[in-house]
């Protein structure tokens, strides 16, 4: 089959890392109903790639410590080969997506979905995941927190992708 002629289909995993607890504290904390705190990665090649403290990283699909995804979205497909793709990667390990660059307001796993998303199939990944920073901060007990959770790190597990591509 010629490779160049084939196309693979995008998906978008999404976790709650708050297991239902963002549902039920958010309006008494936030005075605003959350749905959860969101985890994104893209599936594709038969690995999940995902953004987080360590850099990227990927696992086999599912394969994070954060378990099953509550919610699996088809973004589209792609011709993007696998090939291509690594390299892109690799070029987003090296520069924009290094580990020491991880925020978790601003330049998280979400940022890195969604400019995947977009790279593979043209398309973004669902809004009411990457308004959630904004949404949080728009609120007092968001802006009080904040200086707590910018030092932290989301690290979910997995192969760390470390610049160089084929090697993972």
């Amino acid at each position: 089959m010629d490779q160049h002629n084939t196309t693979n289909t995008v998906k978008l995993y999404i976790y709650d890392m708050s297991r239902g607890m963002a549902r039920q504290l958010s309006p008494i904390m936030l005075g605003k109903q959350l749905d959860g705190i969101w985890h994104t990665s893209i599936v594709i090649f038969g690995d999940e790639f995902f953004y987080g403290g360590e850099g990227i990283t990927s696992c086999p699909p599912g394969g994070t410590v954060l378990g099953d995804p509550n919610n699996i979205v088809e973004l589209g497909n792609t011709e993007v080969t696998e090939d291509i793709f690594m390299e892109y990667l690799s070029s987003l390990g090296e520069s924009i997506y290094r580990a020491d660059n991880y925020r978790l307001f601003e330049h998280n796993c979400n940022t890195f979905s969604n400019e995947v998303a977009q790279f593979l199939t043209g398309g973004k990944i669902p809004s009411y995941i990457t308004d959630l920073p904004a949404e949080v901060l728009s609120t007092p007990f968001g802006q009080a927190l904040r200086p707590l959770l910018d030092s932290m790190s989301i690290a979910p597990g997995g192969n760390v992708i470390n610049g160089h591509y084929g090697q993972r």
